[in-house]
């Protein structure tokens, strides 16, 4: 079990919980609103989308309100920070390296705690640490890089989300951790939301018994925010010289890329449901708690 958190200064857990609960009706009928996946608007956190209402091939349902994915939680402008504070969030699931949380800490919303959970410690320095400072740089540092390099770097990267030991006990702890109720609402994130955030909410929703075409929209649909958000720094990059397909190739995801991780999970493990439990080591009746947690009859 993770850490609880003790509230705002002033305001007893019982008075937290029922403004939860206040909360969490209010946002699931906002979030009813929205086709599963979409953006929920934050023009400071573009990425920030939620889970609910996607179903699964059996017919069942993906909760509303309980589970989003983002960007990075920093900078978070004040009417954003708002607008997350509304969602009730209990757990912010951090994904990203070291270097990235000192370069960005969280933002939190009053009421959330964070938790870090660095999928790529285990990664080899050179490859891994050029490519953060690509992205953190929008193409700085990019000397004998092209879009083809930077693909093949990314197609290795996913499949390190599947066999880098740091990936599989980050993954481990978020889902179980996910699958205990006093953890949610949550959300999970890295920098850019769609590579490490992107494995992580591909797994989940394989697992949950989504179709297939619905976990790559969802994947994809990174592009629909993340590109756009980084558009004025694009431009100043080609302005300066420099080539707009390089910090391009760097923001976009690929399904081929998401199919490098699936492809080592099949190469590994077989499926998914083994891919968690031989590689997380979460076992059927973990698995089955997911479930329970996160799906309902279609109403």
């Amino acid at each position: 079990m993770l850490p609880s958190s003790s509230g705002p200064a002033g305001l007893s857990r019982r008075t937290l919980g029922l403004a939860g609960l206040a909360v969490a009706a209010g946002t699931t009928q906002a979030s009813a609103a929205r086709a599963p996946g979409e953006s929920l608007g934050l023009a400071s956190v573009p990425n920030l989308r939620e889970f609910g209402g996607y179903v699964a091939k059996d017919g069942t349902v993906f909760r509303h309100g309980l589970l989003f994915r983002a960007n990075q939680l920093n900078p978070v402008a004040p009417a954003d920070m708002a607008r997350l504070t509304e969602l009730g969030l209990r757990v912010s699931f951090d994904l990203r390296t070291a270097k990235e949380r000192e370069a960005a800490p969280d933002m939190l919303a009053p009421g959330m705690r964070g938790e870090w959970l660095d999928v790529m410690a285990g990664a080899d320095s050179g490859d891994s640490a050029q490519m953060e400072v690509l992205v953190a740089n929008m193409g700085g540092g990019s000397a004998g890089m092209s879009p083809a390099r930077i693909q093949a770097l990314y197609v290795d990267t996913y499949r390190d989300f599947v066999r880098l030991d740091s990936a599989r006990t980050a993954f481990r702890t978020l889902y179980t951790a996910l699958a205990q109720a006093e953890n949610r609402p949550a959300v999970f994130h890295c920098t850019t939301g769609k590579d490490r955030t992107g494995w992580a909410a591909a797994a989940l929703l394989s697992l949950l018994g989504m179709p297939l075409e619905t976990v790559y929209q969802d994947y994809l649909r990174s592009n629909d925010y993340i590109l756009p958000f980084f558009a004025g720094r694009i431009a100043q990059f080609t302005a300066a010289g420099g080539d707009a397909a390089l910090p391009r190739a760097m923001l976009e995801v690929r399904s081929e890329y998401l199919a490098a991780s699936f492809a080592e999970v099949t190469q590994r493990y077989g499926s998914i449901e083994r891919y968690f439990s031989r590689g997380l080591g979460i076992n059927a009746a973990g698995q089955a708690a997911l479930r329970q947690a996160f799906l309902e009859q279609s109403r």
